[in-house]
């Protein structure tokens, strides 16, 4: 028999919900990777008091804590679920000690990765950004019409749960504009982009919704089609709640349509329509839109384990 291969150690900073849903799929999920700590501010937080019931080491002193656990020396890789200002003090205590980070927040020291787009150019990043959940659910899509025909103009709007929006998450909305925005570019290939989010209130809580646009000259729209859904199937397989919610739509733009202004001559609008489940391992199901964030990152760490 062959001998099982040996489990990267990880760390996850952040006891909040991406924190704990994170840890809760390394534990369930991952044959590579090994939860060695958890790391938090918030002593009573339910994340810290469900990673000691699950027998995993926890400091609820946060990154200085981690760094004075017995156990951080063999930590190789460590997820950052905080905020985006908290993200650039862990990046520099941690770099002096040659970690490798995952960041969940739209902090963006390091490049965008959006795993099935650009993962295998970053793999040796010392800090790789897991840009937004918008931009993990539609950027693949951007880059997927990119492939097939230039982009002149990316529109995204996710729309998520109000109940699945934290404190975290309620904090960084300008930087998640600013942020998907710019992924839309640099990932995706647009040559501008825009992004827009919506908290939904409607009770019961909905799943969360996305709607992505892009304005492309002439085109083979069969070969758009194929693109886009080739890609929506490369991420259902890490986010298996991730789905169009129908056949991707593509029409012309006429000269007097407000996109008009957007094309080099004939132009034409394709929009693409998608909903993403959560898995519910920690969330509830609704709360796709975290889930999306910890299952994309959870698929960077196994890759860069698997070096």
């Amino acid at each position: 028999m062959s001998e099982r291969p040996r489990r990267t150690k990880v760390a996850v900073i952040g006891s909040g919900n991406i924190g704990t849903d994170l840890m809760i799929k390394v534990l369930r999920l991952s044959e590579r990777l090994e939860m060695a700590a958890m790391a938090g501010i918030d002593e009573a937080s339910d994340g810290l008091a469900r990673a000691r019931r699950l027998g995993v080491p926890t400091t609820h002193e946060g990154v200085e804590g981690l760094v004075a656990m017995d156990c951080f020396p063999d930590i190789e890789i460590v997820f950052d679920a905080t905020s985006a200002g908290a993200h650039r003090h862990h990046a520099t205590v941690l770099a002096a000690h040659g970690k490798r980070l995952i960041d969940l927040t739209p902090a963006a020291l390091g490049p965008y990765v959006v795993p099935p787009v650009n993962l295998e150019q970053h793999l040796s990043a010392p800090d790789v950004n897991m840009v937004t959940c918008g931009g993990q659910a539609t950027v693949p899509v951007v880059a997927a019409v990119s492939r097939v025909t230039p982009v002149r103009y990316a529109e995204i709007v996710a729309s998520i749960a109000s109940k699945s929006a934290g404190p975290g998450t309620r904090a960084n909305i300008d930087e998640f504009t600013e942020t998907t925005a710019r992924a839309l570019e640099e990932v995706g290939g647009a040559a501008r982009g825009k992004a827009i989010i919506v908290l939904n209130p409607a009770e019961p809580a909905l799943v969360m919704r996305d709607t992505v646009y892009c304005v492309v000259g002439e085109c083979d729209q069969d070969a758009v089609r194929a693109s886009v859904r080739t890609m929506v199937a490369e991420v259902a397989a890490y986010v298996p709640g991730y789905r169009l919610k129908q056949e991707v739509q593509i029409r012309p733009i006429e000269p007097d349509d407000p996109l008009a202004p957007l094309t080099d001559g004939p132009g034409h609008l394709v929009s693409v329509y998608l909903e993403v489940e959560g898995a519910a391992h920690y969330l509830p199901s609704y709360a796709g839109n975290l889930d999306i964030m910890t299952s994309a990152a959870l698929r960077v760490a196994e890759r860069l384990a698997s070096r």
